[in-house]
């Protein structure tokens, strides 16, 4: 069993691994989030084409998050549910649970829009949102911080890729199927969930989502702030928004969504990757990586 006798601060965890790499640690040691690896998973996602529900490149998307944890060493189960006769697949990835540590979940949804409803040209109201920064930046997130998050944390993460999200206000849709399905079967209580979602904007502006608990979100922009991204992670509510998180706020449990809802491509065929950048995915990852850290511990 992992014994924490106390948390590592965030900055000294820094100087350490600063002073672990001039000792000749291996890199693989060394805690880094790659915002430029992180894009790169961005892209592959977007070339697939549109995740839209159903479609081939829904399929292939999943089986590849499916092996990419795999190779980060993360062990793989499959939520599967039929809602309105559509096949849903939640995917988590999580390691050995201890017991005796916190459980928190880190989330986001990969499927794509199947119109780009909001686009400014009628013509294209009937086309599929490519998705780049709505979808595969909040995966590419998570895959990076699979790749990243030390095994011997203060708690039990699960990195939780959500289907169904994105059809809400669509003929037949619905907003936030998969994490609805999922927090219904849950057995046990996460003490945190964050949820990533439109975080790779090249004009990053993330303010704190009205939905969420409070709490939790001060603790996250502060941690952000301390990093120095508060022109980021702005301080100041401003939207409400039906998200991921919506079904554990729902169930009592403590969740934030991390978005930037300023997103002027949000809905329609201009959601590419040209408006997305490595810098901001950097910035989500390495708050998210701080803040887990800060909050639950790390035994380097």
């Amino acid at each position: 069993m992992l014994k924490f006798l106390i948390k590592t601060p965030w900055l000294l965890l820094i100087a350490a691994v600063f002073s672990a790499a001039a000792c000749g640690a291996s890199t693989t040691e060394i805690l880094k989030f790659d915002g430029v690896r992180a894009l790169n998973d961005l892209e592959y996602q977007v070339n697939l084409g549109p995740r839209v529900l159903g479609s081939k490149a829904h399929e292939q998307v999943r089986e590849w998050i499916i092996q990419k944890n795999k190779d980060s060493g993360w062990n793989i189960e499959v939520q599967t549910a039929i809602i309105d006769g559509q096949d849903i697949y939640n995917i988590v990835a999580a390691r050995e649970m201890d017991q005796n540590l916190p459980w928190v979940i880190i989330g986001a949804h990969y499927d794509s829009r199947m119109f780009a409803d909001h686009d400014p040209m009628f013509e294209n109201r009937t086309q599929p949102v490519p998705g780049a920064n709505d979808g595969a930046s909040g995966v590419s997130v998570l895959l990076e911080l699979a790749r990243i998050l030390p095994t011997n944390l203060g708690a039990n993460v699960w990195l939780v890729f959500f289907d169904a999200e994105d059809n809400g206000n669509l003929p037949g849709g619905e907003w936030i199927i998969g994490s609805r399905v999922f927090v219904e079967a849950l057995e046990g209580e996460p003490d945190a969930v964050v949820i990533v979602d439109m975080i790779g904007d090249s004009d990053l502006n993330i303010f704190i989502e009205k939905n969420s608990d409070q709490n939790l979100s001060q603790e996250i922009w502060e941690i952000a702030a301390d990093l120095g991204y508060e022109n980021q992670f702005i301080a100041a509510p401003k939207y409400r928004i039906i998200d991921d998180h919506l079904p554990f706020v729902q169930a009592g449990i403590q969740a934030v969504d991390i978005i930037d809802f300023d997103y002027p491509y949000w809905h329609t065929v201009a959601d590419t990757v040209d408006k997305v950048s490595a810098v901001s995915l950097k910035i989500v990852g390495e708050v998210l990586l701080a803040w887990v850290i800060e909050r639950y511990g790390y035994s380097p």
